[in-house]
């Protein structure tokens, strides 16, 4: 929520500003010199990626143990930096001051956010006109990561304000229900019947929207049903906006130059491991489509014990040829950290959806004809697909991955990728999976 968000930054800034300000008074310093600014600021934001990363903003409950985690994983991730750099960066009145506050503040934070999801669930109640079953479609989708916390609770069908006589029905139903948006399905906003009645509630004060609407602002993608429909409606800034497609590129690199120093101190490292654990060549080079249809070779950490370059077959989440050390490179996704490389040279961006091989592409394209839009893009090593929905290694989950994909496409902007960066981040820290 960003009141929770809010809090955390608030809390982050205030708190360090205070006790670094209380320092370089007592020490009479002058605070805002390079030397001693530069590290402030980079506080702070290890703070925030820290937090933010371990969920602070979307926590439930009143535990500790989260705040604990946030505030002390900054301070080792700072200690880290320091030892490496060989230099005390910050004042260890400072830094351990911020940790010791801020856990009291992160879980301040964590509770008003919590409350604030709640009466976000009151405020916002969804009675559904369309078919049996969709006000389930709407409320398991709801239930797991929405964009905007709502709960479904009621639903008719247009058959049930046909008739004449049932020219109260769907206002009894949402004054029963205490509804604040109305949902039409294609069917219900066609019908006369429906559309007046949507229209006299809406000047009452109740929102309305079509399903595609809704999905795009509580759910956070395009419904599978208007993806044809609506693929030439919408600009795409890396197509449409030159000042962005810039940004863009200067984002990347400013991601991808420390990511490659990370690199270069990991491949060591791995090289050790793998003839005992991961037996086989250290990377795996695959074909990969790109921008305009573009092949170019991806490279990764190698983590199969037999991954061709043409499979058939889609990799599943739990492949039984991913040996034990390529799980931990997956589980971390540190076998993702060559495609800096990649980035570096333009192949990919640090956002956007990501690059399929081509047979699959090939396949893909025949069944959805509005697929190759995606390609109008830089694919990227994450993207909003997979922080909303995951891994989907199969033509169903392609599908569904779409969904968002287009979402991102229509959307597509800077304030969006950084979104899609923290969130990877805190998926990255959860050890989730692809």
């Amino acid at each position: 929520m960003v009141t929770g968000r809010v809090l955390m930054l608030t809390g982050v800034v205030g708190l360090v500003s205070v006790l670094a300000k209380a320092h370089a008074l007592a020490h009479a310093y002058d605070l805002t010199a390079s030397d001693r600014f530069g590290p402030t600021l980079l506080w702070m934001a290890i703070l925030a990626v820290s937090a933010y990363a371990l969920g602070i903003p979307d926590l439930s409950g009143r535990s500790l143990i989260i705040p604990i985690m946030a505030a002390g994983s900054a301070a080792m991730i700072m200690s880290l930096i320091q030892l490496v750099v060989g230099a005390s960066l910050l004042p260890r009145s400072v830094m351990f001051g911020s940790v010791i506050a801020l856990i009291p503040w992160y879980a301040l934070t964590s509770w008003v956010a919590d409350d604030s999801r709640a009466a976000a669930q009151r405020r916002d109640r969804v009675v559904v006109v369309g078919p049996p079953g969709q006000e389930l479609i709407l409320q398991d989708e709801l239930s797991r990561h929405p964009e905007r916390p709502a709960m479904v609770v009621g639903r008719l069908g247009v058959e049930d304000l046909a008739p004449t006589g049932a020219s109260g029905t769907l206002a009894r139903l949402v004054e029963d229900t205490e509804a604040t948006v109305l949902v039409l399905d294609p069917v219900a906003y066609s019908d006369p019947t429906v559309v007046a009645q949507a229209a006299s509630l809406h000047e009452r004060g109740l929102r309305v929207r079509s399903v595609a609407l809704f999905s795009e602002e509580w759910l956070g993608r395009i419904p599978a049903e208007d993806l044809e429909r609506l693929s030439l409606m919408f600009d795409i800034g890396e197509v449409h906006r030159a000042r962005y497609g810039r940004l863009k590129r200067a984002l990347d690199l400013l991601v991808v130059l420390p990511g490659l120093a990370v690199l270069g101190l990991l491949i060591p490292v791995v090289a050790l491991v793998n003839p005992f654990a991961n037996r086989g060549s250290l990377f795996y080079v695959q074909d990969r489509i790109g921008r305009q249809g573009r092949p170019f070779r991806i490279y990764k950490f190698r983590t199969m014990t037999d991954a061709p370059d043409c499979d058939s077959t889609w990799t599943e989440e739990d492949d039984n040829r991913i040996t034990r050390f390529g799980n931990l490179l997956r589980r971390s996704h540190l076998d993702e950290l060559p495609q800096f490389l990649n980035v570096l040279r333009g192949d990919l961006s640090v956002v956007g959806p990501r690059p399929e091989q081509a047979q699959y592409v090939t396949e893909l394209n025949e069944k959805l004809p509005f697929y190759h839009l995606r390609h109008l893009v830089r694919p990227g090593l994450t993207g909003w697909a997979q922080v909303k929905y995951g891994y989907g290694g199969s033509d169903a989950g392609a599908l569904e991955k779409l969904q968002y994909e287009f979402f991102y496409l229509r959307h597509q902007s800077l304030r969006l990728d950084l979104r899609i960066l923290a969130r990877t981040a805190r998926v990255m820290v959860g050890g989730q999976g692809r």
